[in-house]
């Protein structure tokens, strides 16, 4: 069968390049075309557009980069119409991925979507363009089930979260080993910073994580460079003898990371399954941040505390994101006693996530039902 693959951030290249294994084991008939990044174009798919080029976020940056999505929303509903899939498979990116749905629902073509639009958090209102785009739907967050079947009635597959097997699958890293390698203190202990993979984000929280560094001369930070952005970008932040950059690494830099300072999003959720204490940053454009405090009505920002309703990792947003905070809570979670309970809760974290087989189980069904439906057509 043929199967066109939308993912939009460095996050989705990981889950996508799972998934497209998954698909090719059990579909050895596979043909893929996919918008993604290296990891999926290394798994096996032909790719369409790299999501280097599709990078924009906050409300601002999208206004000012319109005329770029929409050539890029035009060239994405051409080439699947010259692709001709047996299915279209949406990997969260919301923003774009549900408008290509409408267009493709409108044009004949199997809708799914993996990695849930989260309308749980803003934009409640989307339910009804899934309800009428999406033919199945397989969520990753435990009370997004309920979310959708019981407030909303529409039918969803919980299946796992994908990081669960992306982490069982790291390649082990020798403490040891990697800091020879890296050029690293063997004696220090390392903090990671995670700022994020989009440039306006990682200047802002690169500028105040680094602020902090003087007060901790006995440990080093490493920060853990994205894929999205090349090494020149980094080397003004890096000024410091106890900072460093370690591009693509950012598993191997969680493995052996004694805490990290980490911007909101998915990597709140991987810091977590490494069983890294660390402390949430968010700053953003003022526009966009006054903006998505109007039609965001979460308690919490971080994953982590999402699905455990309550707070197990600080967070430190906007205006309270400040070096003295910063300070305060890094020393937090520097302290053993304050380190057992984040890790006593990152366990339960990790239950309630469900075990491995998050990309095996919706591979098996996507191809399971576009059997079923071959069988009822022909």
């Amino acid at each position: 069968m043929k199967y066109y693959i939308i993912a939009g951030e460095a996050s989705g290249d990981l889950h996508g390049s799972n998934l497209i294994k998954e698909l090719k084991k059990q579909d050895s008939d596979a043909t893929i075309r996919c918008w993604g990044g290296d990891l999926m174009q290394q798994a096996g798919g032909s790719l369409a557009k790299h999501y280097k080029e599709l990078a924009f976020m906050g409300f601002i940056e999208v206004i000012t980069n319109i005329s770029t999505i929409f050539k890029n929303i035009s060239f994405c509903k051409e080439d699947i119409s010259t692709f001709k899939p047996d299915v279209i498979v949406f990997i969260d990116y919301s923003g774009f991925n549900l408008r290509i749905a409408k267009w493709a629902k409108n044009a004949g073509f199997s809708t799914r979507y993996y990695i849930a639009p989260q309308i749980w958090a803003s934009r409640e209102g989307r339910i009804e363009k899934i309800k009428n785009t999406i033919d199945e739907m397989y969520v990753t967050l435990p009370f997004e089930k309920e979310f959708y079947e019981k407030k909303h009635n529409f039918p969803v597959n919980f299946v796992g979260h994908p990081l669960i097997d992306a982490i069982a699958n790291r390649k082990e890293v020798d403490s040891i080993d990697f800091k020879n390698k890296n050029n690293l203190d063997q004696e220090k202990p390392i903090i990671a910073l995670l700022p994020g993979s989009r440039k306006q984000e990682v200047a802002k929280m690169l500028e105040v994580m680094l602020s902090v560094t003087e007060k901790f001369k006995d440990y080093q930070f490493v920060i853990a460079g994205a894929p999205s952005l090349d090494q020149e970008f980094y080397q003004p932040f890096l000024k410091k003898s106890n900072i460093s950059l370690i591009a693509n690494q950012t598993y191997s830099i969680l493995q052996i990371a004694h805490a990290a300072l980490v911007t909101s999003g998915t990597a709140t959720l991987e810091t977590a399954l490494f069983k890294v204490p660390q402390v949430v940053c968010y700053k953003g454009n003022w526009i966009s941040y006054q903006i998505a405090k109007r039609i965001i009505t979460l308690k919490y920002i971080s994953l982590v505390n999402l699905i455990m309703d309550k707070e197990v990792v600080k967070e430190l947003i906007q205006d309270d994101l400040t070096t003295k905070n910063l300070s305060a809570e890094l020393e937090k979670i520097l302290n053993p006693k304050t380190r057992k309970i984040v890790l006593e809760n990152y366990e339960e974290l990790e239950q309630k996530l469900g075990g491995e087989g998050a990309s095996e189980t919706t591979a098996s069904l996507i191809i399971s039902s576009l059997n079923k439906k071959k069988c009822f057509f022909s």
